[in-house]
């Protein structure tokens, strides 16, 4: 009896039916794999399958004919007895998956409650050598004999050392575009990020226009895009994702992979992921923490594979040997060799085969050596094993194996003739038939470079063949292999070498050319960065500043080294934040490094870089002189979007200084030089928009200087352009701003809608900063609003949260919203002790802007103090508050802030008329209140006027 897959099966079936006849490859794929969308790679190797189990010889066929480059023909004879039975869909493979039953029905059941729309997240786990990669291929196999199932398939690679984010899932879906180009489309519509990420699927202009339409993306929006599109595909036909050995798997899929668990909308998706127990336990990996999760809100399945027992080594010998008359003790010394490690089995079994040690006489298997013999024979070390299997090879097939261990656990037959210098047919050749004996080596496809080159594709059967490969490569040999085929896939690749770059960095780090490398590694960060894959960005950062300290410390050297760190900071910012110690280093060592090369473009970045730094930090003195630096080094420069930048970074220095006047005079003349198109993806070097953080700190300083009507103009120009960008962190800040000048303009409800808006787009984007500072905003105004316990709770878990983030510029005014909150809730005491903390940091920092209400509410404090002990008419108290509020009016004064003079002579005029000094109370309010000529429906405004008409 002949054993078929059932793929293999329907493919003879068919062929059989048209006897004689050619059948196109298109023609099968239609009929075997209906609304299956695979390629002629899984045709080929379904064709070398039936030519295997039918020992035909391709060359000189008997039953199966190629027609080149069209399809295949049957041209066996047949009895006309003969009749073709169908197997089960179910049925189990005996040879690939022997001892597994009960685990294959097990997958089953789950693909079955998964095509119900209830979405599986499957982990197959176990030791190196379990059969994780063979248990999933029947399954798959299994499974893809059903019509309409869709199979992305993706692995985890473990040469590259830091991976390279979503690069299994990346993999699988480029080869589902390739199998079904309307796949495109799809993500196209729902995925365009994850598009861009994939160039070899878009024309020149198709990426740019791409490029456009998607600015402003983040790593939640990166998850949400693949998220819809999974649901999108699963839509019309069930999506199996296959991603293997997770144990080398980057923090971004390991992301994704959480998303998609945590998803509860219908889906027909089961994703399979495979690890190494073993390897997670001694490295650490992230994945463990990931999966432990999962497993305890439920949200995934775990499949656990144990060694095989001593009656299912039997089994397998009898499936393999069909009647063969092997000895009991056979499987005893078996088990016993290989403790049931699948892979060691199938090893220590290949092994007695190759000795000669089983044969076959006749039509049955025998053992033949005595029991003692094969004790003292059978290596105990399965890398013994593999390297006596080596060994039996051609020294031709040796050295393409060992190339081919080069670059890991798959590879193309291109890649290896560059490295060894052969001809590639002929290496294919090789190839092809080691992986037609099993040897080593199983087909992976085809595979298209950017130039159009088209080269088959072949991966090692398990990770240990690749290490005992690898390990008999002399050091020399070695590096020099690694230095090749780093050099050819420069060649190969072009000028899209960098959609391989962590690829050629690790061959040029292993290559011994540590330049090279790093120059590929900052590669690797930047479209890391693009990806919005963060952790991974820093982590290919750091490695290249190692390699660079390997080189002498020439001008190249340190204009690499200048590089790294500037891409180093924008991923330091998103996952640290911007005032974090890490990125003060990152621009602090760039910003040296640009005075040890003198005159170089990056200055402009770098010291935009340690601007942010020492304002987020309150660093006030230090952050004027960078923007003034800045701004002083962009006017030498014919580049109108430095300038504006320039005016913008010394804007924003000097409203939070207090200087309203001078901040927006620099205010118009960045708007004035902006150029939307031009500036439009400097996200990517400055982290923000231009014309977001102009128009917003713009707003402000009109609302200082006592325009609260003409603020309103800039902040929607602001809201508008950030919305416009889609851009997620300007949204945010925007959002934000804008509750900040409702706020100011005592307008809670608008206050609280800004701040709950800007809030969920934070939270959904991951901006820690503007999620803390929004939820003070949004504490300030349920307070206004009567919910003083809510907004209370708000204001001090909103600080909490912005303290966390190492950020201390707008903590005094935080700190005097929450005084100003315990104040009216008669907790005077703690408010006065929150005031002095904003006193004594305005003192360190400088932030001056809020300095003028933070007197007055000291005021205002100290006279609640005073009624709460009922010492009101107490000399020192009253004398105390007065004192605040006239600092206050010099405060503003000294500002030109109208809106703060106006709001505390309010306070002191109050403070006169309950001590029956009306006419200096009037004195003091009204020409202040007179010189508004707007901002007549703002709350300051009328109750000023209320008060000045009480007092006439």
């Amino acid at each position: 009896m002949i054993k078929l897959r059932p793929k293999a099966f329907a493919v003879l079936n068919h062929l059989i039916g048209h006897p004689g006849q050619l059948v196109t490859k298109e023609e099968l794929l239609n009929v075997v794999w209906p609304e299956t969308f695979v390629g002629e790679a899984v045709l080929k190797v379904t064709i070398r399958q039936l030519r295997e189990a039918l020992d035909d010889d391709p060359k000189s066929p008997v039953f199966i004919e190629t027609a080149h480059r069209r399809g295949y023909r049957f041209i066996g004879q047949l009895e006309a007895s003969e009749q073709v039975r169908t197997p089960s869909r179910r049925a189990v493979p005996s040879l690939e998956v022997v001892g597994r039953d009960e685990s294959f029905a097990q997958m089953h059941s789950w693909l079955a409650k998964m095509k119900s729309g209830e979405r599986q997240i499957v982990f197959v786990t176990g030791e190196a050598g379990i059969g994780k990669t063979a248990l999933v291929d029947t399954f798959v196999q299994s499974a893809g004999s059903e019509r309409n199932i869709r199979i992305g398939r993706g692995q985890c690679l473990e040469h590259y050392g830091t991976s390279e984010a979503y690069l299994p899932v990346l993999e699988a879906v480029t080869r589902l575009c390739r199998e079904n180009r309307q796949i495109i489309d799809v993500l196209r519509s729902h995925a365009p990020m994850w598009l861009l990420q994939m160039p070899s699927l878009l024309e020149g202009s198709d990426r740019e226009a791409l490029g456009r339409e998607v600015s402003g993306a983040t790593r939640e929006r990166m998850l949400r895009e693949i998220g819809e599109t999974l649901e999108a595909l699963t839509a019309s036909a069930p999506l199996l994702l296959i991603l293997e050995d997770l144990h080398w798997s980057d923090y971004s899929t390991l992301d994704l992979i959480s998303y998609l668990a945590s998803q509860r909308q219908p889906a027909q998706l089961m994703v399979i992921g495979t690890y190494r127990t073993v390897e997670l336990v001694l490295s650490g990996h992230p994945l463990r923490a990931v999966q432990r999760e999962l497993r305890a809100k439920q949200q995934c399945q775990e499949l656990r594979l144990e060694y095989l027992s001593e009656n299912q080594v039997i089994e397998y010998l009898s499936v393999r040997f069909p009647g063969n008359q092997f000895p009991a003790e056979l499987a005893r010394l078996i088990h016993e060799r290989t403790e049931g490690n699948p892979l060691f089995m199938v090893n220590v079994v290949d092994y007695l085969l190759a000795e000669g040690l089983i044969i076959e006489t006749g039509e049955q298997w025998e053992l033949n050596a005595r029991l003692e013999e094969l004790e003292m024979g059978v290596p105990e070390n399965i890398r013994q094993m593999i390297t006596k299997q080596i060994t039996r090879l051609s020294i031709d097939d040796q050295q393409v194996l060992e190339a081919a261990s080069i670059s890991g656990m798959s590879f193309s037959a291109l890649a290896i003739a560059s490295a060894l210098g052969e001809d590639v047919v002929k290496v294919e050749a090789r190839c092809e038939e080691l992986a037609r004996r099993k040897c080593f080596l199983v087909e992976h496809g085809v595979g298209e470079f950017p130039d159009g080159t088209v080269s088959a594709r072949y991966g090692f059967i398990h990770a240990l063949y690749v290490n005992t490969l690898y390990d008999r490569i002399p050091a020399a040999r070695r590096a020099r292999l690694h230095k090749d085929m780093a050099v050819r896939g420069e060649i190969i690749y072009g000028n899209d070498a960098g959609e391989i770059a962590t690829e050629l960095a690790m061959h040029f780090e292993l290559g011994h050319d540590y330049k090279r490398a790093a120059i590929y590694l900052q590669k690797g960060a930047d479209k890391a960065i693009r990806r919005f894959a963060y952790r991974e960005a820093v982590a290919l950062s750091r490695r290249g500043l190692e390699l660079l300290e390997k080189l002498p410390g020439t001008a190249d050297r340190r204009e690499q080294e200048l590089h790294l760190h500037l891409t180093l900071g924008l991923p330091l910012i998103a996952t640290q934040g911007y005032a974090a110690a890490d990125v003060g280093s990152a621009y602090t060592r760039a910003r040296e490094l640009c005075q040890q090369l003198g005159e170089t473009p990056e200055i402009f970045p770098v010291l935009w870089g340690l601007f942010v730094f020492h304002l987020l930090r309150a660093d006030m003195a230090t952050a004027r002189e960078t923007a003034e630096e800045f701004l002083r080094l962009a006017e030498q420069k014919p580049n109108a979007g430095l300038l504006a930048r320039g005016h913008v970074a010394v804007e924003t220095t000097l409203m939070h200084l207090g200087e309203f006047g001078p901040a927006l005079e620099h205010f118009e003349k960045g708007v004035s030089l902006y150029n939307r198109e031009q500036d439009r993806d400097d996200w990517f070097r400055y982290t923000q928009n231009p014309a977001v953080g102009m128009r917003c700190h713009g707003a402000w300083a009109l609302w200082f200087l006592g325009k609260p009507d003409r603020a309103l103009a800039p902040m929607k120009q602001a809201l508008n352009v950030a919305r416009d960008l889609s851009e997620p962190h300007g949204v945010a800040h925007t959002l934000y701003f804008a509750a900040i000048l409702h706020h100011f303009r005592r307008e809670p409800r608008l206050t609280q809608e800004f701040a709950e808006a800007s809030q969920d787009v934070s939270s959904e984007h991951g901006l820690v900063l503007y999620q803390a500072s929004a939820k003070v905003l949004r504490g300030w105004a349920l307070v206004q609003q009567g919910w003083q316990d809510e907004g209370i709770a708000l204001l001090r878990e909103g600080l909490a949260a912005h303290q966390a983030t190492g950020t201390r510029m707008a903590r005094p005014h935080f700190l005097i919203l929450l005084g100003e909150a315990l104040g009216k809730a008669g907790q005077p005491e703690e408010a006065l002790q929150l005031v002095e903390e904003a006193l004594a940091l305005i003192q360190r920092k400088g932030e001056r802007c809020y300095l003028a209400e933070v007197y007055r509410v000291k005021g205002e404090l100290i006279l609640m103090r005073a009624e709460t002990v009922m010492v009101h008419s107490e000399p020192s108290a009253v004398s105390e508050a007065e004192a605040c509020f006239r600092q206050s009016i010099k405060t503003a004064r000294q500002q030109t802030a109208k809106s703060y003079e106006l709001r505390t002579a309010m306070s002191l005029a109050r403070l006169y008329q309950k001590q029956n000094k009306r006419e200096e109370a009037r004195d003091l309010l009204a020409p202040i209140f007179s010189s508004f000529t707007e901002g007549f429906d703002t709350g300051d405004w009328s109750e000023a006027k209320a008060l000045l008409a009480g007092l006439s």
